[in-house]
């Protein structure tokens, strides 16, 4: 009984510890679920341009002030047909923002300088740059999740 009580004694402050250890791994995990969830449609083209539909959810707990997507088109055998990159939130004065829990919709125009007549084009998404309110910046690799085109 007595090593027992010598035990509870000599860890009373270790619990203490391992709680907020415990709570801050949790918490790390938890913002770390935050993103700029992105849902990209499927490509209609128009002579020598496309036009690709995105569909963005901002699932952070503050504003997005700006965010740059490069999209990539590529042809039946994985060749480019046309590729381009904008802000597609913010990145330019009058351009505004994206509150948190918003969502909004980007359509991406593509030009090329053969027609884009073909009929399975698939697009690749990727983001270069994404700057929350207050100028810090998410890391596009882990902060943003792209949604395959629904069929």
């Amino acid at each position: 009984m007595t090593q027992l009580q010598n035990y509870k004694i000599r860890t009373t402050g270790k619990p203490k510890t391992l709680t907020l250890i415990l709570t801050a791994v949790m918490a790390s995990a938890f913002v770390s679920g935050a993103a700029l969830v992105v849902t990209v449609g499927k490509p209609q083209t128009t002579g020598t341009k496309a036009v690709l539909k995105l569909a963005i959810e901002n699932t952070f707990n503050e504003p997005v002030a700006s965010a740059k997507a490069s999209v990539f088109l590529l042809d039946e055998n994985g060749k480019m047909a046309g590729q381009a990159s904008k802000w597609v939130i913010g990145g330019t004065k009058g351009k505004p923002g994206l509150a948190a829990g918003a969502t909004n919709t980007f359509y991406f125009v593509i030009s090329s300088d053969k027609p884009l007549i073909m009929t399975n084009l698939t697009a690749k998404v990727s983001f270069s740059r994404v700057v929350l309110e207050g100028g810090k910046v998410a890391d596009p690799s882990r902060d943003v999740q792209i949604l395959p085109i629904p069929k």
